[in-house]
């Protein structure tokens, strides 16, 4: 009986040790999975884009952290399809809107969702990201580095780049 209640002692002991450190594990593995699971829908968007010949757009609500994939109504009949995903509660999303001073957005590349102020991401159909969408999406959690998501510089797709270092926006 002494020996079972010591090895319970023990195994007590290193589950109180290990756990902190399990924590921190399993919520950097949640801001991974989200910023992956971002970046996957991104590529979803682009291919759909190009199958359906209609520009599609990825919307970021920063505030209600969530976001959603829809193709552009008003081409043809099609029904757009939208779906909506939400960010995981420890995980804040972040827009940076960084494009050239000659960049203006106009009905067929927004940059925000008219009457929203919500930013966008659109696919167009030959392939590329409109000018105007954002440049880089980060994804965060109370501590720790960020994970961006970022264009290409030449327009085709976003791009996952890890363990950036804290920034003040």
């Amino acid at each position: 009986m002494v020996e079972l209640v010591i090895v319970m002692t023990i195994m007590v002991i290193a589950v109180g040790v290990a756990a902190p450190s399990f924590k921190a594990f399993l919520q950097g593995s949640n801001l991974e999975n989200e910023a992956r699971r971002f970046l996957s829908l991104t590529r979803f968007g682009a291919g759909r884009a190009v199958a359906e010949g209609l520009p599609v757009d990825l919307g970021i609500n920063v505030k209600q952290n969530k976001y959603w994939l829809a193709a552009v109504g008003g081409y043809t009949e099609t029904k757009t399809n939208v779906s909506w995903f939400m960010a995981d509660n420890n995980v804040q999303m972040l827009v940076s809107q960084s494009f050239g001073a000659l960049t203006q957005s106009n009905f067929w590349t927004p940059s925000v969702m008219r009457g929203a102020s919500l930013p966008i991401i659109r696919f167009q159909p030959d392939g590329f990201v409109s000018e105007t969408s954002p440049q880089i999406i980060k994804f965060r959690q109370a501590s720790g580095p960020e994970i961006w998501i970022v264009q290409n510089p030449n327009h085709l797709r976003y791009d996952l780049q890890l363990d950036h270092a804290r920034s003040s926006r």
